[in-house]
């Protein structure tokens, strides 16, 4: 492959590498991307995106309205025939397919004139000896991590998730959160007349159509819907590194660690990610980047092992819903904290 000379090398053109090229660009960094695939890069997502995912993208230009996807209002618990509702405060949601959100990165960061590289595989890292920065956001298997030698981690749990899109308008402008035996359905409006259907799951072999038989009244709103894409599936972990920066090697997105699914965070996270990583960029100290990574996922982090303990103890889970539907003005103190938790320090764009 051909040496670049560029600042910022961003290996990974995802919507975690392309939000930190944007960033970096914004702070007047020149910014190449690099990605084996080629768009539109679609990868199996619950698709929402939380009221403070939505906020970060707005900081970096990226403005989002309903006619690019469904605007929610907030998150639906069902189980056992009960359900227990999750307002936001303030702001709403916004649930679009990965697809469409992958085009609307893409066309930001040509329009700030950043050179992506589709179709463009990177085997060694020392071939870029030209690059100042060298961002890692090649998803939860990365090279770049290997090659950094980054891979240690203190925690690593895998469930595995699997989606299919329906034609179905939604009945519900709540993302839905059906609970089942070691396992949970999403439900997220998609569009005005589509909603994406995701199986969260202990179970390696378990597929959406056997887990729907656990959802009867679930099962029966889709049972006459065409579908409207493939299956895909994807794994989905819970994994804490010890380090996401090495000399000037940095990673962002599930390359630099990851929540597990059920808490919705994945992109707003690595959104968040992206403006602090540019910010330690900008400062000269890419170091800084670590204590920021680590204050940005403690909350996630926290909120993810809290669902999952849910998840492993059914009567548990049942006793703290039927709590919640008593004293509702603590779930909504929790998820107040959950969607807009710790931002990344101010910063000053430029263009």
């Amino acid at each position: 492959m051909v040496a670049l000379q560029t600042d910022v090398l961003i290996i990974g053109g995802g919507p975690a590498g392309l939000a930190a090229a944007i960033a970096a660009r914004l702070k007047g960094f020149d910014v190449v991307v690099i990605d084996a695939a080629r768009p539109p890069i679609d990868k199996a997502c619950g698709e929402g995106l939380l009221p403070d995912g939505v906020e970060a993208l707005c900081r970096l230009g990226v403005s989002l309205t309903s006619q690019d996807g469904f605007a929610f209002r907030g998150i639906r618990f069902v189980d056992n025939g009960g359900s227990l509702e999750a307002p936001f405060q303030g702001r709403n949601g916004l649930a679009l397919r990965r697809t469409r959100l992958h085009a609307i990165l893409t066309s930001r960061a040509s329009e700030l004139g950043i050179r992506l590289l589709w179709g463009t595989r990177v085997t060694e890292i020392s071939s870029h000896p030209s690059c100042q920065w060298i961002v890692g956001a090649d998803g939860m298997n990365s090279f770049v991590r290997r090659a950094a030698n980054l891979d240690a981690s203190t925690s690593h749990t895998i469930r595995f998730g699997f989606r299919r899109h329906y034609s179905l308008p939604p009945w519900t402008d709540f993302v839905e959160v059906h609970w089942g035996e070691r396992c949970q359905i999403y439900v997220t409006p998609v569009s005005h007349e589509e909603i994406g259907v995701a199986l969260l799951t202990w179970e390696a072999h378990l597929r959406l159509d056997d887990a729907l038989q656990q959802f009867p009244e679930l099962q029966k709103r889709l049972r006459s819907a065409k579908t409207a894409s493939a299956s895909r599936g994807g794994v989905t972990a819970s994994r804490h590194l010890s380090s996401v920066v090495r000399d000037r090697t940095a990673l962002i997105g599930d390359a630099s660690g990851s929540v597990d699914a059920i808490t919705g965070d994945g992109l707003s996270l690595a959104f968040r990610q992206a403006i602090a990583l540019s910010e330690a960029l900008w400062s000269g100290d890419i170091a800084s980047y670590q204590a920021e990574h680590r204050r940005l996922a403690r909350q996630p982090a926290l909120m993810g092992r809290l669902l999952l303990l849910l998840d492993r103890f059914p009567r548990l889970r049942r006793r703290v819903f039927g709590l919640l539907t008593l004293e509702p003005a603590i779930l909504a103190k929790l998820v107040a904290m959950h969607v807009s938790g710790p931002q990344p320090n101010p910063m000053p764009f430029m263009e």
